[in-house]
């Protein structure tokens, strides 16, 4: 693995400066492969050690970094030390690079490539609870949660890969005003035989219509107004009415998140912390946070300078809770349940305001966890649309998807008779659909295209299933024959080089994603390897090779195959084949 011959630099390092090795661990980073050139393998930033004092900042940064190239020693383990321009180069022997990268893949330790990496034992371990998808109940699934759950579960994999214990929570919208109007919508033009038949679906036609009619009829508003009183107030018609609501959306969400792959811990809701928010306005009051506007709304100003931007209203006129008054709410009760160390939050990015003022509030009540909460915001996803109209559902979405695919599987010429093609299109199309979405900045707002994300070539999630099967194929072909100790030396050619060049990044990759929590550092990873996978699989046959080669080349595809399915199943992934 890389840590091994980072170590081995980080001693000749140490020992040449006079300075602890693991000083010298972050600043040695394994280098991008280039295709029309061999690459060196490793590579020390001379301006790192200059900041972090172990170089005098002074002088002439090239002939600092020629000067220490020339007191390096090459030994057996890095056979070529050579200055560039303000870095040092670093070439390992050969024989070791295949030996010590594919070293855990005859040792049954596939799934643990690069977790035990020197760069990784520096995270903070402990739990992270993460919140994400938050759909609000009453409503189909609508495709703009999508990122939200897609996001929120890479987050979580993720953490939990690196040894994190993760609290999955969905926080579901299931309180509010809107209640109000669906309820008493419901009461005037819902249907018990129409809720049995289609639930969300009848649930969402009467809240287009009571939002319709509400704005030209007070008394409707009135009824609303009053509806969600009633439930404040724990009146039992209106509770049941309400929770009949919840367990219905629940349930056909259940069966979307089935078909993502995606799990939870924990569903959780605005609705569980409508007691808690009063005691939150208590606590504000008795803090001397909470001040009574001319409107007779409950407000903090959170500004010292009294910017009336930044005044955030927490309780309405009548007396009722607002979502951020919840939100602050569930916050204190999930430190008090789950002891978190982190808490992160999934949401488009215009919530931003939302988060940085409950932060600010947890801060202003006096807990010092609020600066370990941390909002993940992305952007939007443009021109998701399927054929059936605009309004665009999530189901609706998973099955276009699996129906193109299953289109072009049927079409293409090398797609191999399947027990259950339907399947595979689904985890293809669902795969198509993360790879897209993933290989950008989550802040960035993205084009959703049908035809670019479903190619079979290309950087797609169909070349990477595509990959990953056919490496699986060819691994059941020749099953038991990379068994056993391999000859590395075997392994030279430019192809087989690449891959294992490639794969000493993988830790690196790891660390970098948990640092900023963005999955396209991972994507663009595994797109890459597939692409080397790609080459060695047309140069390096293993039938009709000898049986040492077959077996050498057998190991560099298995330790391919593995870290390529581990790092599809942190993007919340299900590879098609198993090995």
């Amino acid at each position: 693995m890389a840590c091994f011959f980072r170590r081995t630099i980080a001693a000749k390092l140490g020992r040449t400066l006079q300075h602890p090795e693991d000083v010298f661990i972050p600043a040695i980073t394994a280098m991008p492969v280039l295709k029309k050139q061999q690459s060196p393998d490793f590579r020390l930033s001379v301006s790192t050690l200059r900041t972090n004092g172990i170089l005098p900042s002074n002088g002439d940064i090239q002939l600092q970094t020629e000067s220490l190239a020339k007191q390096l020693m090459r030994d057996g383990v890095v056979e070529v030390i050579s200055a560039g321009k303000g870095v040092i180069n670093f070439q390992v022997n050969r024989e070791l690079l295949a030996e010590k990268v594919l070293e855990p893949f005859g040792k049954g330790e596939d799934d643990k490539y690069g977790l035990s990496s020197d760069l990784l034992t520096s995270l903070k371990r402990g739990t992270t609870l993460v919140e994400y998808s938050s759909p609000n109940i009453a409503k189909k699934f609508h495709a703009g949660h999508l990122r939200s759950t897609i996001i929120g579960n890479f987050v979580a994999n993720l953490k939990e890969s690196l040894g994190n214990s993760v609290v999955r929570m969905n926080y579901l919208g299931d309180w509010g005003m809107q209640f109000g109007l669906l309820g008493a919508g419901f009461e005037k033009f819902g249907s018990a035989e129409k809720l049995k038949e289609n639930p969300l679906h009848h649930l969402f036609e009467v809240y287009v219509r009571v939002n319709k009619e509400a704005e030209q009829d007070e008394a409707l508003k009135h009824a609303a107004r009053d509806f969600f009183r009633q439930l404040e107030q724990h009146d039992d018609e209106a509770v049941s009415l309400w929770r009949q609501f919840r367990e219905i959306s629940v349930q056909e969400y259940r069966d979307i998140y089935k078909r993502l792959g995606v799990h939870f811990d924990v569903y959780s809701g605005e609705s569980f912390h409508r007691d808690q928010a009063q005691e939150v306005v208590r606590q504000l009051q008795n803090r001397g946070l909470l001040k009574t506007s001319e409107k007779g709304t409950g407000i903090l100003d959170l500004s010292p300078e009294g910017d009336p931007s930044n005044v955030c209203t927490v309780l309405r006129s009548d007396g009722t809770t607002l979502y951020i008054t919840r939100d602050v709410a569930a916050a204190i009760n999930r430190k008090e349940k789950y002891s978190f160390d982190e808490m992160i939050y999934v949401t488009d990015k215009s919530q931003a305001n939302h988060f940085s003022q409950l932060f600010q509030i947890l801060g202003a009540m006096g807990h010092p966890w609020a600066d370990r909460c941390r909002h993940l915001p992305f952007g939007l996803v443009q021109g998701m649309k399927t054929r059936t109209g605009d309004v665009v559902f999530l189901e609706d979405v998973l099955d276009e998807a699996r129906a193109r695919m299953l289109h072009n599987m049927s079409q293409s010429h090398t797609t191999k008779e399947l027990e259950d093609p339907e399947d595979t299109a689904e985890k293809v199309g669902i795969c198509a659909l993360i790879v897209q979405d993933f290989k950008g900045p989550l802040l960035s707002d993205y084009k959703f295209d049908w035809v670019r994300m479903l190619q079979a070539q290309g950087d797609t999630g169909v070349f990477l299933q595509y990959t990953h099967a056919r490496l699986c194929s060819l691994l059941r072909t020749n099953k038991g024959v990379d068994e056993g100790e391999f000859n590395p030396s075997l392994l030279r050619e430019v192809t087989s080089t690449n891959v294992l060049q490639h794969l000493l990044r993988y830790d690196e990759v790891l660390l970098q994603a948990s640092q900023d929590l963005q999955p396209k550092h991972l994507v663009n990873f595994l797109l890459k390897l597939s692409h080397f996978i790609a080459s060695a699989h047309r140069d390096l046959p293993v039938k009709g090779s000898p049986p040492d080669v077959a077996q050498a080349r057998l190991r560099l595809f298995r330790g391919a195959c593995s870290v390529l399915a581990t790092g599809m199943r942190i993007l919340g992934v299900t590879p098609v084949q198993k090995m």
